[in-house]
């Protein structure tokens, strides 16, 4: 017991608290994302999107310029410059502590 009392005062690893898509549709060029994330203000929030082919090309990247504490979940758009191209297009996005998150979500179109 000795030995495990000082493991208990080891401070514990932090969780990555990425953003979470909770919807995404196209609606011609223009990309609606709707994003849900434990925003605490300008030191940890969600400050962006991306939309990606199938391939991973990014077709176009929305930056989130600020912090979104009182309006969670929160949509955002974006107009691609071109057309979305055939075949499936993702979102993923990102935030200011922990960066990309690895889900890709659909964009419903």
């Amino acid at each position: 017991m000795k030995i495990l009392l000082p493991l208990l005062l080891l401070p514990l690893p932090a969780l990555a608290d990425l953003p979470e898509i909770v919807a995404a549709r196209a609606d011609g060029q223009t990309i609606h994302v709707t994003l849900a994330h434990p925003d605490t203000g300008w030191d940890h929030y969600a400050d962006g999107w991306e939309v990606v082919s199938d391939d991973g090309a990014s077709l176009g990247l929305r930056v989130l310029a600020h912090p979104h504490v009182n309006e969670q979940p929160f949509t955002r758009s974006l107009r691609l410059d071109s057309a979305l191209p055939d075949g499936p297009v993702f979102v993923r996005a990102r935030c200011s502590v922990d960066g990309w998150g690895k889900a890709w979500a659909p964009v419903a179109r």
